[in-house]
């Protein structure tokens, strides 16, 4: 007589699934951030590391390229709401969402090495700005021209170059300032400090 295992019913939702995600985009950027190029990574060390088999990976991503994208995207917070009054005050909440992302010694790190690369991986480099960095660009951009028209910046304002001081001074303090936690109100002294040059 065979003595038959109790059926054990599928629980509701893919956990399962959405945990060997979370497994396969942590392995990536841990892959990354000890040192390996992309260029260099593969799917075989991904799968190695996340404890799941190529087939996991592939029916998820289609090829590496598209995995790393989407693994560097979860570096970047969601795109923080600007409330649309002052021009100042969403500059310095678009600032200081950069402060943030930069507090984060492995994110930093991952990001490092992997725009190190942009030369040898232009398609890459190419998708992941489009996807996580030029919606921040165009955020900063119609927030700096919305102060233009409503008279808070100077009518003659160069945008690409206020946007490229803003980001330049938090990228500048993210990557080569001092060592530790950002100071809480490093994004509202980088955007008065430039608004003094940029204000009407």
């Amino acid at each position: 007589m065979t003595i038959q295992e109790p059926v054990t019913a599928r629980p509701v939702g893919r956990p399962r699934s959405e945990k060997a995600e979370r497994a396969i985009v942590e392995a990536t950027l841990d892959l990354i951030a000890e040192g390996m190029g992309i260029s260099e990574l593969s799917i075989e060390a991904i799968a190695s590391r996340a404890g799941v088999g190529k087939t996991t990976i592939y029916r998820r991503w289609s090829n590496k390229e598209d995995l790393v994208v989407d693994a560097l995207a979860t570096l970047k917070a969601p795109l923080p709401k600007l409330a649309g009054k002052s021009v100042r005050d969403d500059l310095i909440v678009l600032a200081d969402a950069m402060r943030q992302e930069s507090g984060h010694s492995r994110a930093r790190c991952v990001m490092n090495i992997a725009m190190s690369e942009a030369d040898r991986n232009p398609r890459l480099t190419e998708r992941f700005f489009k996807r996580a960095i030029e919606p921040r660009r165009a955020a900063m951009r119609e927030t700096l021209a919305r102060g233009v028209a409503t008279g808070e910046l100077k009518p003659d304002l160069d945008v690409e170059m206020g946007m490229a001081l803003l980001s330049g001074a938090m990228l500048w303090y993210g990557k080569w300032g001092p060592a530790g936690e950002l100071p809480e109100d490093l994004a509202e002294r980088v955007v008065d400090h430039v608004l003094t040059g940029l204000g009407a």
